[in-house]
C-alpha cells in the first residue's frame, strides 16, 4: 500500500500511532477559544472581531488561520437587522409622563434621567445603571452589579442624592420592573423626588 501510494513505511507508521498533526491539533484547541467568544458575542462576532477577543487573551494566531477555521466549522456571524416592532402601550398606571419630551431644562438638579444598559466582559454580563442631569448633561449618580436587581438603579439613584441634594426634582425613567418598585416609590418620596414614567415601548 505505502508503494502504491507512494508514502513512506515510517510516515505511515506514524500517522498510524497519531492521526492527528500537530497543526491540526492546535486547531482543535483555537476551535475550542473560537467557540467561546462567538458564543459570548450571541453569535454576532465574525472573524475579525474573534481575532481581536483571542488577543486579548493572549493568542497570538493569524486573522486568515481563524477565518479559515470559523469557515470549516460554519460559524458565520448574524447579519442583517430586523427593525423592532413599535409598541404604542399605553401611559404608565405607576407614574404619569410629566416630563412629555421636554428635554430642555433651565436649571439644574430639576430633571433627572435614568436607564440600564448591560455591558459584556470576559467573567460575564455587567449591567450599569445610570442618573443623568439633563441641564449638564452629567452623570450625578452610578451603579453597576452583575444582575438586574432593583437595587441596581436605587444605588445609583442613592449616589445621586447624596451627591446633589436635590429638591422638588423629577426623575424619569422607563417602565422597567426596577423602576417600578414600591421600593422606589418610597425612596423617591422619602427624598423629594418626582417620579416620571415614559408609555411603554418608549426607552
Amino acid at each position: 500500500m505505502c508503494r502504491v501510494l507512494k508514502v513512506s513505511r515510517s510516515g505511515f507508521y506514524q500517522w498510524l500511532h497519531r492521526p492527528l498533526s500537530d497543526r491540526a491539533i492546535e486547531d482543535q484547541r483555537l476551535l475550542a477559544l473560537i467557540r467561546a467568544s462567538y458564543a459570548a458575542s450571541h453569535g454576532v462576532y465574525g472573524s475579525p472581531r474573534v481575532v481581536l477577543d483571542l488577543r486579548e487573551i493572549g493568542e497570538t494566531r493569524g486573522k486568515h488561520r481563524v477565518a479559515r477555521i470559523m469557515r470549516i466549522n460554519n460559524i458565520k456571524a448574524i447579519r442583517g437587522y430586523r427593525a423592532p416592532r413599535l409598541i404604542a402601550g399605553p401611559p404608565s398606571i405607576i407614574a404619569p409622563n410629566t416630563l412629555n419630551r421636554e428635554f430642555t431644562v433651565e436649571d439644574p438638579d430639576r430633571v433627572w434621567v435614568t436607564d440600564i444598559t448591560s455591558l459584556r466582559t470576559w467573567q460575564g454580563w455587567l449591567y450599569l445603571a445610570v442618573v443623568m442631569d439633563l441641564y449638564s448633561c452629567m452623570i450625578v449618580g452610578w451603579s453597576m452589579k452583575p444582575t438586574l436587581a432593583k437595587e441596581l438603579v436605587l444605588d445609583a439613584l442613592l449616589m445621586a442624592v447624596w451627591r446633589r441634594r436635590p429638591q422638588q426634582t423629577l426623575v424619569h425613567s422607563d417602565q422597567g420592573s426596577q423602576y417600578g418598585s414600591d421600593d422606589w416609590l418610597r425612596f423617591c418620596r422619602s427624598n423629594h423626588l418626582e417620579p416620571s414614567m415614559s408609555r411603554r415601548g418608549n426607552c
